[in-house]
This record gives C-alpha cells, sequence and structure tokens, in this order.
C-alpha cells in the first residue's frame, strides 16, 4: 500500500490508509504493513494528526520517542511490533491529549514508568502480553480518574499483590490482570469498581475467599479467577438472583461446598467452568433452566447424586460440551443426547442403564469407568463426525456393531473391560485415521483383519512405564518452563485433539513467578528407537524449524526427545483453528458466521506465512499439509500456519516413502502429490487454493457432492457460471454482506487458479499474496511494496 503513496496517483487524502479533515491529514492507519524500518521524526509535521495505528508490523526499535513532539495525538496503537527495551521515564512528554494507549504484544521489558499515569484523559491503557519485568507504579496509575479498560496481563512483573489503589478507578468495565504474579487476597477496594463487565485476574497467586461483593455485582458479565489459591466456600446467599454473570471460571483452586442454588436464576450463563476443586453436594437446580448454557466443565470434584436430567434436554440445545469425569453422578442417561452435544466426559463416575442414542455432532465421547450396560446401538450413521469413543470398564455386552466402519473419522476407540463377544468387525481394516484400538479384556474372538493400518493396538492390556526414559530438552526461545513441566501435563484432562501425526495437549508450563505460559503440546507417533543417523537428522529438521521468525508462523519453542518418544511444544492459539470457526462454530460457541474483513485478513496472514517459507527460506520449506485445520488464530483473529515442515520431519525420520502420499489431508492434497509424490511449493499453493474455497462457500473441502472434492465442485461452477460463482453459493457470512461480494467472487476466481490440475498454471505464494492485498479494503487496496513510496508529500501535507 505504501507503494501507492504518491502524488501522481491520487490526492494525498486519498491514499490508503489515511484520514483527512479539511485537507489535513488528522489519521494513518497502517495496521499490518510488514513496515521494518523506524519511524522517521518527520512524522511529527503532520500538526493536526490525532490518529495513529501501526499495529501488526515488524518494528523492532525502543520506543519512538519522535512521536513526543506530535502534540494532538490522541489514538496511538503500536501493539503486535517487536518493539523493546525500557519504556523511556520522560513518556509523559507525548500529547497530554491521550485518550487510548496500546503498546501490548510488545518485548518491553523492566518497569513501567510513574509517568505513565500524567495522562488526565486517557481512557484505555493497554500494556499486556509484554516482558515488563519490574513494576508498575499503581498510585500513578490510579490517578488516571476517565480510565475505562485497563490490562496488564501476561507480564512477569515483581510479586505484588492487587492493587488497592485500583479501586479509584471508578469508571472502568475492563480489568486484566491474569498471569502477572500478583498474590495475596482480593482487596475489598476494587468493589468501588461498580461499572466492571469483566474481571479476569487468573493464572496468579491469589489466595483467600472470593470477596461477597464479586457474586453481588450489578454489571459483571465475565469473571475468570482460574489457576489460583482461592479458598473457602461460595457462600449459598451471596449469588444475587438477578446477577448478570455470564461466563463462571474458577478452575484449578481449593474452592469447596455447594455451588449457589441460583446460580442460574438470571438464565444468562453460557460458560460454567469450576473444574480441579473441592466443590460436593448435588448440582444446583436452576441449570436445568441455563437456556443459553454452551459449556459445563465440572470434572474433579465432589459432587454426588444424580445429574440433573433437565442438562441432557436444554430446550434451545446450546450446550455442546459437558465434562463431568472423575466425579461420582448416578443415574441414567437419556434414550437420546442432545444432537448439539459434540464433546461429552462422564468418565469415572457411576451412571447406569443403556448407551443413549448419540447426535449427529458428536465428536468426542468418553463414558469409561461406569455401570452402562446392553449393546453397543447398531445404528452408528448419526455420529459419523466421532474421533475419540471409550467406553472401556463398563458391563456391555453383545457384539461390535458391522456399521462401525461408518466412523470414518475416528482416531480412537477404546472397548475394552466389557463382556463383548463375537468377532471383531473387518470394517477395523478400512478406517484409515484410527490410530489407537483396544479391545482387551474382553471375550472376542476371529481373525484381526487383515487390513489393520492402525499405529497402536491392544488386543491384551500391557503396561509400560517410561520413568526410565531420559528426556532431552532443544530450546529455541527464552524458556521458563522445564521439561517436567511438559511432561506432568500430558495428561487425560489436558488432551485436546489428535491426528494423524499424534497427539495435542494443552499444558501451562512453568512457575507463574517466573513468566510460565500456555503451550501446546504435540507428542508424535511413531518415533520410537531412531538409530544414531535418524535421530541427528531429526533434530537438524526440527533445529531449521525452531529458528524460524515470523508473523503468522506458529512458533516452535522447543523440542523434547527421548529414545521412545518426541515432543514438540507450540505457543498455543487461543482462539482455536479456522476449520473450527468455518465448520465447529457450535462447538466452540461462536456467535455467529466470520464477517468477510476477517476472513480476508486470516487469507492473507496465511499468505504471508507461506510466501515467508517459500520464498524467504534457502532451501525453500513445502509445508505438505496446507488446511483450515493447520491456520490458527490468536484473540484478535489473526492467523498463524501450523504444523510446517512436520510431515518432512516424520518422513526422515523413519516412515517408508509411502507415507509421503498421505502426509496430505483428503480434499486438499494436489493431484501431482497423490499419484505421483512430486512435492514442491506449488502443493501447497493447490492446499491453499481449497482453504481460499472453504473460506469462500463454507464447505468442507472433501464436500464436492457429485464431484468428488470442494476443489472439482468449484471447478465446475466456475466453468458454468461463466468464469464465475453465483452468490447464493456463497457462504451466509459474505452473501449478507453486499458490499463485500465481489470481492469474494473474485477470490473464488483466484481460488480456482491455485487449484489447477497442472502446477505450472498455479501462481506462486507470493503472486497470490500479492493479489489478496489488492482486496485489502482496511488498507484501501494494497499491493506487495514493490514501490518506493512518497512519504516526503504526504509529511508536508
Amino acid at each position: 500500500m505504501l507503494g501507492r503513496w504518491n502524488s501522481a496517483y491520487a490526492p494525498h487524502c486519498n491514499w490508503g490508509g489515511i484520514t483527512c479533515t479539511k485537507g489535513s491529514v488528522t489519521g494513518i492507519s497502517l495496521p499490518n504493513q510488514i513496515i521494518v524500518k523506524p519511524l522517521p521524526p518527520s512524522i511529527c509535521l503532520l500538526k493536526n494528526l490525532t490518529h495513529l495505528d501501526l499495529s501488526y508490523n515488524n518494528f523492532s526499535t525502543s520506543f519512538p520517542s519522535v512521536l513526543y513532539n506530535c502534540s494532538n495525538l490522541k489514538y496511538l496503537d503500536l501493539s503486535n511490533n517487536a518493539f523493546a527495551g525500557q519504556l523511556p521515564s520522560d513518556l509523559n512528554h507525548l500529547s497530554a491529549l491521550f485518550e487510548h494507549l496500546n503498546l501490548s504484544s510488545n518485548r518491553f521489558t523492566g518497569n513501567i514508568p510513574p509517568s505513565i499515569g500524567w495522562f488526565p484523559r486517557l481512557k484505555s491503557l493497554l500494556l499486556d502480553t509484554n516482558q515488563f519485568d519490574g513494576s508498575y507504579p499503581a498510585e500513578d496509575i490510579s490517578n488516571l480518574a476517565d480510565l475505562e479498560v485497563l490490562t496488564l496481563a501476561h507480564n512477569p512483573f515483581i510479586l505484588a499483590p492487587v492493587p488497592v489503589e485500583f479501586g479509584r478507578l471508578t469508571r472502568l468495565t475492563f480489568l486484566w490482570l491474569s498471569n502477572m504474579n500478583i498474590t495475596g487476597e482480593i482487596p475489598e477496594s476494587l468493589s468501588s469498581l461498580r461499572e466492571l463487565n469483566l474481571l479476569d485476574l487468573s493464572m496468579n497467586s491469589l489466595e483467600g475467599k472470593i470477596p461477597t461483593w464479586i457474586w453481588q455485582h450489578k454489571k459483571l458479565k465475565i469473571l475468570d479467577l482460574h489457576t489460583n489459591r482461592f479458598t473457602g466456600e461460595i457462600e449459598p446467599n451471596s449469588l444475587v438472583k438477578h446477577s448478570p454473570l455470564a461466563n463462571l471460571e474458577v478452575s484449578n483452586n481449593n474452592l469447596s461446598g455447594e455451588l449457589p442454588e441460583d446460580i442460574c436464576f438470571n438464565r444468562k450463563l453460557y460458560g460454567i467452568a469450576v473444574f480441579n476443586n473441592s466443590f460436593s453436594g448435588k448440582l444446583p437446580s436452576s441449570l436445568d433452566g441455563c437456556y443459553l448454557l454452551q459449556n459445563l466443565v465440572l470434572y474433579n470434584n465432589n459432587f454426588s447424586g444424580e445429574f440433573p436430567q433437565g442438562l441432557w434436554s436444554v430446550v434451545t440445545n446450546q450446550l455442546s460440551t459437558v465434562m463431568i469425569q472423575n466425579i461420582s453422578f448416578s443415574g441414567t442417561l437419556p434414550t437420546k443426547l442432545p444432537w448439539n452435544y459434540t464433546r461429552l466426559d462422564i468418565s469415572n463416575n457411576r451412571f447406569s442403564g443403556p448407551i443413549p442414542t448419540m447426535g449427529g455432532k458428536m465428536e468426542i465421547l468418553r463414558a469409561a469407568n461406569n455401570l452402562l450396560s446392553g449393546e453397543i446401538p447398531w445404528d452408528l450413521t448419526g455420529i459419523s463426525q466421532v474421533t475419540e469413543f471409550d467406553l472401556s470398564r463398563n458391563q456391555i455386552s453383545g457384539s461390535l456393531p458391522m456399521t462401525i466402519g461408518v466412523l470414518t473419522k475416528l482416531n480412537a476407540i477404546n472397548l475394552s473391560g466389557n463382556h463383548i463377544s463375537g468377532n471383531i468387525p473387518a470394517a477395523f481394516g478400512f478406517m484409515t485415521v484410527l490410530t489407537i484400538l483396544d479391545l482387551s479384556s474382553n471375550e472376542l474372538s476371529g481373525e484381526i483383519p487383515k487390513d489393520f493400518m492402525i499405529g497402536f493396538m491392544l488386543l491384551r492390556r500391557k503396561k509400560r512405564t517410561q520413568d526410565h526414559l531420559s528426556w532431552k530438552l532443544t530450546p529455541f526461545h527464552a524458556l521458563h518452563f522445564t521439561e517436567n513441566d511438559i511432561l506432568s501435563g500430558l495428561c487425560e484432562q489436558n488432551w485436546i485433539g489428535s491426528g494423524r501425526s499424534g497427539k495435542v495437549y494443552r499444558v501451562y508450563a512453568g512457575d507463574r513467578a517466573s513468566g510460565g505460559m500456555m503451550v501446546a503440546v504435540k507428542k508424535i507417533w511413531n518415533m520410537q528407537n531412531l538409530d544414531n543417523e535418524l535421530e541427528k537428522d531429526f533434530l537438524a529438521e526440527v533445529q531449521i524449524l525452531g529458528e524460524i521468525r515470523h508473523l503468522n508462523i506458529v512458533k516452535l519453542l522447543c523440542c523434547i526427545s527421548s529414545s521412545e518418544a518426541k515432543l514438540l511444544v507450540y505457543e498455543y492459539m487461543e482462539n482455536g483453528s479456522l476449520h473450527q470457526w468455518l465448520h465447529q462454530r457450535e462447538r466452540i460457541g461462536a456467535p455467529g458466521p466470520l464477517d468477510w474483513p476477517t476472513r480476508l485478513q486470516i487469507a492473507i496472514d496465511s499468505a504471508r506465512g507461506l510466501c515467508y517459507m517459500h520464498h524467504h527460506c534457502s532451501p525453500p520449506i513445502v509445508h505438505r499439509d496446507v488446511k483450515s485445520a493447520n491456520i490458527l488464530l490468536d484473540p484478535n483473529f489473526r492467523a498463524k500456519m501450523a504444523d510446517f515442515g512436520l510431515a518432512k520431519i516424520l518422513l526422515r525420520a523413519g516412515e517408508d516413502e509411502s507415507f509421503s502420499a498421505i502426509a496430505g489431508t483428503f480434499g486438499y492434497m494436489a493431484p501431482e502429490y497423490g499419484h505421483q509424490l512430486k512435492v514442491n511449493e506449488k502443493i501447497d499453493v493447490y492446499s491453499f487454493g481449497v482453504v481460499l474455497l472453504e473460506l469462500i462457500t463454507g464447505r468442507l473441502a472433501n464436500d464436492g457432492g457429485e464431484y468428488y472434492s470442494l476443489a472439482q465442485w468449484s471447478w465446475k461452477q466456475y466453468q458454468e457460471r461463466g468464469n464465475g460463482l453465483s452468490v447464493d453459493r456463497l457462504d451466509e457470512g459474505i452473501r449478507d454482506q453486499s458490499s463485500h461480494v465481489e470481492d469474494a467472487l473474485e477470490v473464488f476466481t483466484l481460488a480456482v487458479i491455485c487449484t489447477g490440475e497442472q502446477p505450472s498454471v498455479r501462481p506462486s505464494m507470493k503472486d497470490v499474496l500479492h493479489v489478496l492485498l489488492r482486496f485489502d479494503r482496511t488498507s484501501n487496496g494494497g499491493t506487495l511494496q514493490d514501490d518506493t513510496s512518497d512519504e516526503t508529500t504526504l509529511l508536508e501535507s
């Protein structure tokens, strides 16, 4: 976009990212432009500049004190860059008119200077997600009388209590102090914050009781106190009946007693997470009418009695995740589980009776160690999305249904410890993604199907211990955790998914006092007992990936290896994958479909990651498995590519050559990759084209109807419509936004070109990125920075 900043093209007020008032520049908005050069002092020659947004770029200097001369600046956003060093002590030399200051997601260190509190009009102060390791001036911050938003979260500050002074910030609506080494109790002074909508004090070392005023707050909607040391009970009458509370998160504490009877009297709760505490008694009857409830996570508590039958049939079908394992609930399950359930874990309870029929969205069912009886339902066609199925250690009898073959997405099935008899169905042999099968301790007979392709099978349970293993940690970034922190987190309750390459765990690693963090740990299958040469090859490949530094590629933090296992530890992406937001919205509780600007930004971010690997790495790195599930999203819906180079690592580490043909995913694989094992950058271009088609149509990659795949279906649409797509074929999130339809249809054409059958006709990722940037309306149709920007003309205006 900066390449078009030239008065020869258009007047400066028509340039991308520029806002003018009466011909004078008042705003510059240049997010996500890959700017690396320091800010020029001449920027403050724009005397009427009030708004400056340079977020999501690659600035890496110290704080730009050249901005001190921008005397009318009110809004400054430098977030998501790589600014480093300490904030200057004379920060108050910035404009006294400041209303919004966002320095989050950078690399600032040291203390926050007292001068941060010398902006009398400041309404938003965002300093979260840096590396501040000193103190923060609570007294000075508390003088910001108009402050509405304050974020200091995710910084390794020195240990300190919650500042009582913050109680003077009576206009605060948003207070985020998560993971910043605060100790002691929640001070009573915070009860003065009567405008709060969100209070997040999670992942600290707070203790004592949760104050009564929190439960009686009249405007608090989101409360997050998880992973602290709170004790005591939630007093029975403390939660007011008309509380606006919508999300309650107090997991990983030492709380006890019963949940308040009126916890959902307001019928506004959509999330309850109280796991890993010592709550007891029966569940509140008000949960029966909790019509908006989406997630109910209660595991590892001491609740008792029957599980409320109303929760199995909440009338609005919002409830999708129920995790109540390791309690003592009794009772029977309903004849049929609600259609909307995607994850149900009732393991280690006392549920009895027959196994219910399950709804079509079920993905994970864990019901191990209960008293369930009868046969496994024969009609399994309704749960074709299920990936894990665990009914072990129950009283199930009868034979295995022959229809089990319809569960083509199953990664793991455990039916051990029952009374199942008869033959093992041959259909198991055709379940190509099945990696774990445990049928031990049953009464099965007959032959094992010849076509088994699974990686781990148990017909007789053999326990092993890995205590003897010697683990080696290879870091690629500065770490504040050890291999033991990671290994201790590889437990069932932290498991979040499985794929062809292995299991993935969500682990909080490290000590909060030293800057611990949430990470994603991938435990790779089939990496046992490599010889010395292959071990070196594996570590060399991982080293290359670990040295990659790019905003749009998920960071590989470290590798932990032993003779029998390999763990890859990545940064954790809070918003999950693009696949979930396109195809599993109900499961994750998404409020609606993604709008077009968000989809386009995700496409641009992903293209930047691929472009970097293809055109700026020597030799180029080919992903081999580009898909929407490997595009992960941060809290601001900025995208990063995941699992780069993993397919090649698995191949080099001992898989036979046939693995190369199945390293990709059906629906995304280029024809030459699947048929001829040809590997170059153009296979990634094909797969990325399929992702674009998903973004535009909302269809799955393998949803081509009679045309086999989405790529082939799209090609037919392109031909039949005369090089286009019918508007009614666009995803609902796009076709309802008429101003974006034309752009989406043009990107559809780009996607069809990317999925051309011949590699030679596909563009490079650099070309793809160039085209996508033309549609970035937030930057007024930017292009790659091929031209020199006419900065002087702008600054003289």
